[in-house]
């Protein structure tokens, strides 16, 4: 299992700052929806809804709005959502994968091709970079959870493959098939995660100039601010110094 090493860049989302928070709750109010859609309404009995009501808390996602969510689903309320995923390139030949829920595919698909074309990208084949990606399970638990030594006992003694700490704090991953045991044990072990989910991790990351990442940046948000669109994966890194020269 891996030590400290870093892990950047696996998955891009803004954290919830006021001017976001609407548009994000009502992602995660979709998720959960429709997790609540394809199983039991029941997070202790529906794994997959079990991991959206983890992803909206750690959101401050408040409760009233987890229970309609639930509640919508079990009164068949609401549009039938369906799981996209687009693979294509950004800048720089950067693979991105997207994922998103949408109750239309020929809308979805037109705005993401559009949001790749404008910021040097192309829109691919299902397949065209999956390949280089994994998917996996992604438990992060922040640094209060305990050190590094302490997670990665747990991690272990669950069943996780790897351990990584850095400035998220402590992400577990493990193979996809055991992402509800390994979940289940480090709840016992280590409490609530701030995120439990499938994520498509990089089997190596390219590192842009600034340059390229000012667009990809760029062509992120304007994923992430498309309604449809749930997650967004790139094998990009970006050095520090880049950053702070963005950030500036």
């Amino acid at each position: 299992m891996a030590g400290h090493s870093q892990f950047k860049n696996i998955m891009y989302r803004k954290g919830a700052q006021d001017a976001k928070r609407s548009k994000i709750f009502s992602k995660l109010s979709r998720e959960i929806t429709v997790a609540a859609k394809v199983g039991l309404p029941d997070p202790e009995h529906n794994a997959v809804l079990r991991a959206a009501v983890i992803a909206a808390r750690a959101q401050n996602m408040p409760k009233d709005n987890i229970e309609r969510a639930i509640k919508r689903a079990a009164g068949n309320d609401g549009a039938n959502y369906e799981t996209v995923r687009y693979e294509g390139f950004g800048p720089g030949g950067i693979s991105v994968i997207v994922e998103g829920l949408t109750d239309n595919r020929n809308r979805t698909a037109g705005d993401v091709r559009a949001a790749f074309q404008k910021h040097g990208g192309t829109l691919g084949e299902s397949g065209s970079v999956s390949y280089m990606f994994d998917q996996v399970g992604r438990i992060v638990y922040p640094e209060s959870a305990g050190s590094y030594e302490k997670v990665f006992e747990a991690a272990l003694e669950a069943g996780a493959s790897d351990v990584e700490t850095g400035d998220e704090g402590h992400e577990v991953f493990c193979e996809k098939e055991d992402f509800n045991t390994v979940r289940d044990a480090l709840q016992e072990s280590l409490g609530d995660a701030s995120s439990a989910r499938l994520v498509w991790r990089p089997q190596n990351t390219i590192e842009v100039d600034e340059d390229q990442a000012s667009t990809l940046f760029k062509l992120l948000d304007v994923l992430d601010d498309n309604d449809d669109v749930q997650n967004v994966f790139a094998n990009f890194e970006v050095a520090d110094d880049v950053m702070k020269k963005l950030s500036a």
